[in-house]
């Protein structure tokens, strides 16, 4: 299994469990608004649903972030570069995996440190009480696995562009 196999298959598979994470939100949602609905009946709203849904929305931002950046879905604006030389393009790409290379990083970061506050100060949600690092440690997880396939696509920015090879290869993407 080579280094390209291992981080698509950490991405995708943090992909799907952002997936699973807002299905199970979307049907949380759907019970709690039912038993909103449903007072009259005896029901009652899932306690502290919105603690659940911020703490798992926030995780799934994350855990989507490492496969869209594998599979360059991020949006771009192809006017310009459509006319440009390939080895332009390469160039380009190469800037913005840089620059989003930066990013990703710096939020790892600053979740590390913002995890270390919550768990120092022993924060917790209102309702159900729970750690509020909970779900900084899950976003921080997330971010991680997002800067080593960053770092990863950035050494295959460097290489396309040393290499001279096509900035886009079949299969590694789509143009927007």
């Amino acid at each position: 299994m080579n280094l390209s196999t291992i981080i698509a298959w950490l991405a995708r598979g943090l992909a799907v469990a952002g997936g699973i994470v807002l299905v199970v939100l979307t049907v949380l949602t759907v019970v709690s608004i039912s038993g909103r609905a449903m007072i009259w009946a005896g029901l009652s709203p899932v306690p502290g649903d919105f603690e659940l849904v911020e703490a798992g929305v926030g995780f799934a931002v994350f855990a989507f972030l490492p496969w869209c950046q594998f599979t360059r879905g991020h949006a771009s604006v192809d006017i310009f570069t459509n006319f440009l030389p390939d080895a332009a393009n390469r160039v380009i790409d190469l800037v913005t995996e840089i620059l989003m290379t930066v990013f990703i990083t710096v939020v790892a970061w600053r979740l590390w440190y913002g995890m270390l506050d919550k768990m120092r100060y022993n924060e917790t949600t209102f309702i159900l009480q729970f750690p509020v690092w909970w779900p900084y440690a899950a976003c921080m997880v997330a971010a991680a696995i997002g800067v080593l396939v960053s770092f990863y696509l950035l050494y295959e920015r460097i290489r396309e562009v040393a290499s001279g090879e096509p900035a886009l290869r079949p299969g590694q993407g789509s143009m927007h």
